[in-house]
């Protein structure tokens, strides 16, 4: 396997991180990465040294305003933004590897993005993979802090906010959960502007999720106190035969942190396997 770090700067004068892991032999695909809200690529060291071993790229960005990216913590101008961000990312990687298919990947935020960058750009990719994404909350949020948000977002959208994440909520791995507590490029920032562009777009994909256009594989963990399982469920429901659904029965939010993890990691590269054979 090797690893790479390497970057972009936006058009709005924003630098990008991006880190990568390749296999020592030609690969299959390139997996597009995009991580949770707080977090960044450098926590998905052992999902690329998995996927490596078979045989695909990983690839990722600390999206703006996380990790070792620019941009005020935990805040973005738009979710159009968010959404011109994996559209850079994606032709970079078109770039960086020529006819090799692409799937895009997303965990928690990152997975309320690239359900809704399918859902609204169509793009020509091998398929989907969202874990636990961020289509509903496991909790109802408090009506002030809505009612907050909406209004910051209209007056003084990069108003900020702690996310009073749990983060024993994380992983039934308690390691992971002392590593993300110690993690200096961890931050629990999230803007009005992020906060009511995630939870508008995640009710938005739910409503038009007939219309999901790409292979899915669609993952959660039943014992996830932060994302909705059920949303999760809803959408694989309404959307169509496009989409494969799994649940992890009692797991947490971070699948790919769990105990189990390998189980999560050699469903997502069968899957992936799969459909190259179909192409």
């Amino acid at each position: 396997m090797k690893s790479f770090e390497s970057g972009w700067e936006s058009k709005d004068g924003i630098r990008f991180y991006m880190r990568g892991w390749e296999p020592d032999k030609a690969p299959k695909a390139v997996v597009c990465l995009l991580h949770g809200h707080g977090e960044h690529v450098g926590r998905y060291a052992h999902v690329g040294e998995a996927f490596s071993k078979a045989g695909y790229v990983l690839v990722g960005y600390d999206e703006r305003g996380h990790g070792k990216t620019g941009g005020p913590r935990g805040h973005t101008p738009s979710y159009d933004a968010m959404m011109d961000d994996v559209a850079d990312f994606l032709a970079l990687m078109e770039k960086r590897y020529p006819g090799l298919p692409r799937f895009l990947y997303g965990h928690s935020m990152g997975g309320n993005q690239v359900i809704n960058f399918a859902l609204r750009h169509k793009p020509a990719l091998a398929g989907v993979i969202a874990t636990d994404p961020w289509l509903k909350l496991a909790f109802d949020p408090p009506a002030i802090k809505v009612t907050l948000g909406r209004m910051m977002n209209s007056i003084y959208p990069a108003f900020t906010q702690a996310s009073e994440l749990e983060t024993a909520a994380l992983s039934r791995d308690l390691e992971i959960v002392r590593a993300y507590e110690k993690d200096l490029l961890v931050h629990d920032k999230m803007s009005a502007r992020l906060f009511v562009g995630m939870y508008e777009s995640g009710l938005w994909a739910l409503d038009h999720a007939a219309e999901f256009p790409l292979p899915l594989l669609l993952m959660h963990g039943t014992g996830d106190r932060l994302t909705s399982s059920q949303a999760s469920r809803e959408f694989a429901e309404h959307g169509g035969r496009n989409i494969t659904f799994v649940a992890w029965d009692g797991w947490y939010h971070e699948i790919h942190n769990e105990p189990e993890k390998d189980k999560v990691l050699k469903t997502m590269t069968a899957w992936m396997d799969e459909r190259l054979t179909k192409k």
